[in-house]
């Protein structure tokens, strides 16, 4: 090892234990405001969708009103009356400190028709190389305090046919595969929106992301649900970034992209907070691909990732990396990932390269547990842009069973156990790992439908 390796690891050591850095708010569980006005549902799903005759009959405008006239610090609440539990929409959007409500029993449904979220006439619902042609259906832009809560639901039945149409928001998506964007809505979107709050709302069924948020200070999720099916292209679960103090937690997602996709693109992510969740089948807990912003004080912690594509990833490429540092993993259960924990800087490109190199530094995984086989692999971009990484106590169930690579990288291992060793071109290696097992992960895995 040379010497510039060796002052690397004992930084490494030095700030796996100190760099717990997480979410800098105190974050407490959200409450919800008295309410200003409740709307009663004039339509009704009937196993899960609207009846034709029902698809123009929008909610838009009284939803917006009411929101665009409700007090500061109170919640417009939607309503099931009887046999009514649908309220149909285009886009709106959430004033400055009021909170959609969403209550159970009650769904709000996306409109189908791709003319009602066009940023141009006829930009949306189709595939081409223009910039961003969709409205999100629910947008919350310079509005600070905003929320949306209940124990209702949102839909934004991207697997349902446009109007006039044969294909879907998803279809669109597969067609972008060929080339070209998907020019689709977002589900939800929020920016330079501080202190924006999701509690105990389920959203499904997103023609694309589900959550975005950016170019803010402040985002609270609790007790959030994401269920759409894995089969979904693009349809990532929470994309923070760029942003600071984020706190996700108390909630379970399944869905066809990233369960969360931390990502670093106009600016950077720091100090946030992922604890107590169960995730599903997605892609993982991932930071990237855009990590040139940087992204640092990552906390992610008491998480199950149950039959996803990928388990923990870091993902980026020299077209698009930066640094990424001080991300800690701590109490993780992994169980059937194909990629269960995998730090890529050759993501989805295969050139021309820019100078955006990807940096990975001082990522610590700390009693994590992987069972069902896969492949572990830790890859630097080359010898000036190496991997720093800590294996403590981190344990693969089989270990022959798993395919494992590491290349340009700096490990560390132990002082916890660890029951593998990687291999590779330039590698150095420091620490020794200490024996034992660690706790089960029986109580982490539990059914999606569990969720409350």
């Amino acid at each position: 090892m040379n010497q510039a390796h060796i002052k690397m690891a004992l930084c490494l050591f030095a700030c796996a234990s100190a760099c717990l850095a997480q979410d800098r708010r105190t974050v407490v569980e959200p409450t919800i405001p008295p309410v200003c006005t409740t709307l009663k549902a004039s339509l009704a799903l009937h196993a899960g969708k609207l009846d034709a005759a029902d698809e123009t009959k929008l909610d838009t405008a009284r939803i917006q009103q009411a929101l665009d006239v409700c007090g500061p610090a109170k919640a417009v609440e939607l309503a099931p009356a009887g046999a009514h539990n649908a309220f149909l929409i285009g886009p709106i959007h959430i004033p400055t400190g009021i909170t959609l409500l969403v209550d159970r029993n009650a769904t709000l449904v996306a409109s189908r028709d791709p003319r009602l979220y066009d940023i141009h006439p006829g930009s949306c619902g189709i595939v081409n190389d223009e910039p961003a042609g969709c409205k999100p259906v629910i947008a919350i832009a310079n509005a600070p305090h905003a929320a949306i809560m209940g124990d209702g639901s949102i839909d934004g039945r991207g697997g349902e046919k446009l109007l006039n149409a044969s294909i879907t928001w998803w279809d669109l998506a597969e067609r972008a595969r060929a080339g070209g964007r998907q020019q689709v809505p977002r589900l939800i979107v929020a920016d330079h929106s501080d202190d924006f709050t999701l509690y105990r709302i389920t959203l499904r069924n997103s023609p694309n992301f589900h959550v975005v948020f950016g170019h803010a200070r402040g985002f609270t999720v609790w007790n959030l649900k994401i269920d759409t099916p894995r089969t979904a292209r693009n349809t990532d679960g929470l994309d923070p970034g760029p942003a600071e103090d984020i706190t996700v937690t108390h909630s379970f997602i399944r869905t066809g992209d990233d369960n969360i996709a931390i990502k670093a693109g106009d600016g950077g992510v720091a100090y946030m907070t992922v604890a107590d969740n169960r995730f599903f089948y997605g892609h993982g807990m991932s930071i990237g691909s855009e990590t040139f912003g940087g992204v640092h004080d990552i906390l992610v912690e008491n998480l199950s990732l149950d039959g996803p594509d990928n388990g923990i990833r870091i993902k980026s490429n020299p077209s698009r990396g930066g640094l990424v540092e001080h991300v800690t993993y701590n109490n993780i259960c992994i169980r059937d990932s194909k990629w269960p924990i995998v730090l890529d800087t050759h993501y989805n490109n295969p050139g021309p390269y820019s100078n955006r190199y990807p940096d990975f530094r001082n990522i610590h995984l700390e009693n994590v547990r992987v069972t069902g086989g896969g492949r572990v692999s830790i890859e630097g971009l080359d010898p000036q842009h190496r991997v720093s990484i800590a294996f403590d106590g981190v344990t693969l169930d089989n270990p022959p069973q798993y395919k494992l690579s590491a290349a340009h990288a700096s490990i560390a291992y132990g002082p916890g156990p660890v029951n593998f060793r990687l291999t590779g071109e330039d590698l150095s290696e420091s620490g020794t790992p200490g024996k034992g097992t660690l706790p089960s992960c029986a109580a982490m895995f539990v059914p999606f439908d569990q969720h409350k």
